[in-house]
């Protein structure tokens, strides 16, 4: 790339060379091509005089792009369009007078903006399904490892490593519903004229209607789509882009929430990213172990939600059949945010098949705060010694109040248990209260509903999508670790 103008760091920091050739000038004029054939050989179908010498000969040439011509003619015509079928026609000169037939820019444009966006959203599906398959092998080996639970950032009950994981899972489980869904959904504009009432075409067709309603379908047929709109103006519905761009700003949304985690637990020194060996923090700091990836897909995730805004002004802007200020501003948002969301998987992919968990820190600030939870178990084993409840009540509200002065005040360690042990009145030794204490009493049915939502929820996803598995994250080391 020439250092001297912009170049956008989509391509060269960001995302992955398959998006990249996604949204590349050769897959869009190849697609413009094959539907350019997939139209004429219909049109032939259905009985216009379009021959088969014509159909072949445009298959010839469905990949070899002159480029060149094309924008020699477009400076003549100043339309894109137009550009590529004379461009086209000079490679086709026997198929030359049936390119784009009844056609209008939109049948090109749009199509293969629907195409594009499959194409785009089965990749984001491989790499989402990818990233389901990383956290779920985290959930499980840590699923039975005890960790202080946070509400609000503040110490709560306990819970353990693995299922902390399955709430990031939980958030992937429901955008990858969300894309099947969509998926499922995408219609082709098909071929509607100008302004959606098909004129051109019923003309071509001599009034047929049933050959053209058959033309939309036999497209959707060729293209590999179940059908395409049913009424459109001149453009298919703008809203397709807000749902296409409202699913992948939904996965932006459970990737950065798990970076935030995961940017919290490292400052707890609990769990980390990936630090390679060479790779330098902070440039004054030497000892600094940045979460700089994890931070990037914030970053990225951010961009991907507020992008989302793009389409549905979009949408909510078009006048009647057709109005253009939606092209310019599609053609870079709906890109965008599939270049930036590539690039967060490959990254959330990379992170969790590395994350480093350090289970001596995660026990000891666990052990720290235990002994506040554990009061009532504590209080129960006393009362089953003769204890009176109430009276031990008001006790351990006093003990765990001082103990609490003396963490917070003091800076001491929490001495709480030496307390109740000194304590007659709950005639237990220290080291039956420590026997009350064993962190996996204390966190429920964590390790069950982790194995539970592995088995039942995530492992048939990975059963159903076993094709797509298979990313492996060493492929992703070339991913810029520092931001400036």
């Amino acid at each position: 790339m020439p250092n001297n103008t912009y170049n956008t760091p989509f391509n060269s920091r960001y995302a992955s060379k398959e998006m990249q050739y996604i949204y590349s000038p050769d897959f869009k004029f190849k697609t413009w091509r094959k539907l350019w054939i997939a139209l004429a050989e219909a049109e032939k179908e259905l009985g216009l005089d379009i021959t088969q010498e014509q159909i072949d000969e445009l298959k010839a040439h469905a990949e070899d792009i002159n480029y060149e011509a094309a924008a020699a003619y477009e400076k003549q015509f100043r339309h894109d369009v137009m550009s590529h079928v004379h461009a086209y026609g000079d490679l086709c000169p026997k198929a030359k007078a049936i390119i784009h037939l009844g056609a209008t820019s939109c049948y090109v444009g749009d199509n293969t903006d629907v195409i594009t966006m499959r194409e785009a959203l089965l990749l984001i599906k491989k790499k989402l399904v990818n990233a389901i398959a990383s956290v779920a092998k985290f959930a499980n080996e840590y699923k039975d490892m005890p960790c202080l639970g946070f509400t609000h950032f503040q110490p709560a009950q306990p819970t353990t490593v693995g299922k902390r994981a399955t709430l990031w899972l939980m958030d992937l489980v429901m955008d990858y519903n969300e894309i099947n869904h969509v998926l499922g959904t995408l219609m082709l504009l098909g071929s509607k004229g100008t302004t959606g009432t098909q004129a051109s075409f019923l003309e071509l067709f001599g009034g047929d209607h049933e050959k053209c309603k058959l033309l939309d379908q036999k497209i959707a047929d060729k293209m590999g789509f179940k059908s395409c709109f049913p009424v459109s103006g001149q453009t298919y519905a703008r809203k397709l882009d807000t749902i296409v761009c409202n699913c992948l700003a939904l996965i932006a949304q459970s990737c950065c929430k798990f970076s935030n985690d995961l940017r919290l637990l490292q400052n707890l020194k609990e769990i980390e990213e990936p630090f390679e060996k060479n790779q330098i923090g902070s440039s004054a700091m030497a000892y600094k172990r940045n979460p700089m990836r994890s931070e990037r897909i914030a970053s990225l995730s951010r961009y991907v939600m507020i992008d989302a805004l793009n389409p549905a002004w979009t949408a909510s802007a078009q006048w009647f059949e057709r109005t253009l200020d939606d092209s310019a501003n599609k053609r870079v948002s709906v890109a965008e945010a599939f270049l930036a969301l590539d690039g967060i998987l490959d990254l959330y992919i990379n992170v969790t098949s590395g994350l480093v968990v350090y289970p001596k820190v995660i026990e000891s600030r666990l052990m720290s705060e235990l002994p506040f939870m554990a009061t009532e178990n504590i209080m129960m084993d006393a009362v089953k010694k003769g204890g009176d409840r109430q009276d031990l009540h008001e006790r351990i509200r006093v003990h765990s109040m001082a103990a609490a002065q003396v963490v917070k005040a003091e800076g001491g360690k929490n001495d709480l248990i030496d307390r109740i042990a000194a304590d007659p009145a709950f005639m237990m030794t220290k080291e039956e209260i420590l026997a009350v204490m064993k962190p996996e009493n204390y966190v429920g049915r964590a390790p069950q509903q982790t194995a539970d939502f592995l088995n039942e929820v995530i492992n048939p996803i990975l059963d159903a999508e076993k094709d797509l598995l298979g990313i492996d994250a060493v492929s992703y080391t070339h991913l810029r670790a520092h931001e400036t």
